[in-house]
């Protein structure tokens, strides 16, 4: 199964750079190269499933329309319980080319149930990343404080000197 890591490598391979979107995920090569890493073994049917599910679960935290896509990505995917020796342990039931993305779907549940409202984009509007926040009172708000905190903030700061109303 996928860990958070990644999901979050998922969920971040359309970065922003030089104020342009990047799919780092278009490369055939370099999708191959991260399914092989996460078990997978990669081929066209498999980036398809996978650039579906990142899409759809970009698309999920942003609060846009996932639900077609997602339901497109578990379409028959059951969990089976198979007796072993420490109990019951659970398989799904999958084409081997959908499995990597039906678990990157799974990894994202896991962690909105584990962590309800902790998954979230980066709050600079020019960034396409997104974070999981661990801090205790919930309040981290980028992706990056060395990046997107210090530009946002900077931002500000010039703003307030300028004499403009301060805003935030």
């Amino acid at each position: 199964m996928l860990e958070e890591q990644a999901l979050m490598e998922a969920l971040n391979s359309t970065p922003v750079a030089d104020g342009r979107r990047r799919d780092l995920w278009r490369d055939d090569r370099e999708l191959d190269n991260w399914a092989q890493e996460h078990g997978g073994c990669g081929g066209d049917a498999e980036r398809r499933w996978l650039r579906t599910a990142r899409d759809a679960l970009q698309a999920a935290e942003t609060g846009a329309s996932a639900q077609p896509r997602l339901r497109r990505v578990l379409a028959g995917v059951r969990k089976v319980p198979r007796p072993g020796p420490s109990g019951v342990d659970w398989e799904l039931e999958i084409p081997p080319d959908r499995r990597l993305a039906v678990e990157l779907v799974l990894a994202w549940a896991d962690v909105n149930e584990r962590l309800p409202g902790r998954l979230r984009p980066c709050e600079n509007p020019e960034c396409r990343l997104f974070l999981l926040d661990r801090s205790r009172a919930n309040s981290a708000r980028w992706c990056s404080m060395k990046t997107c905190g210090n530009r946002l903030k900077a931002r500000r700061h010039q703003a307030r000197a300028r004499g403009g109303s301060g805003g935030g």
